[in-house]
């Protein structure tokens, strides 16, 4: 069974790019485009993995991992940060955050990281 990852980021051309190279690495997709969308994901889909951007509208990153930890069936689930601000590295570690990786980034560095939780 094929695990899933929910991808949180409001770039699209992003989401359709890591989807598809997750997908060719037998990875079942899940994406979000905003906080909001992707805690209303998790009321009906428990992923194995979130990777989820800061910045991003209604609800952003640090909202996002804040709530989805109120919820008893995602608390546990690993978290990658993906940002382009590499400033909050510290900040997201101290929230449980497992990895951080800073935009832009090479995709097999992702995927080695997924690989280290799921």
């Amino acid at each position: 069974m094929s695990k899933k990852i929910l991808i949180a980021d409001d770039d699209k051309t992003l989401t359709k790019i890591l989807s598809s190279f997750l997908v060719e690495h037998g990875y079942k997709i899940i994406v979000a485009h905003d906080g909001e969308e992707a805690l209303m994901k998790l009321e009906f889909e428990l992923p194995d993995l979130i990777l989820l951007d800061v910045e991003m509208p209604k609800i952003n990153g640090y909202a996002f991992l804040f709530d989805m930890k109120k919820l008893e069936q995602s608390a546990q689930t690993p978290v990658i940060v993906l940002t382009c601000k590499d400033e909050m590295r510290d900040l997201f570690k101290v929230e449980g955050v497992k990895e951080y990786i800073v935009k832009p980034f090479v995709n097999q560095d992702l995927l080695k990281m997924i690989q280290k939780y799921i």
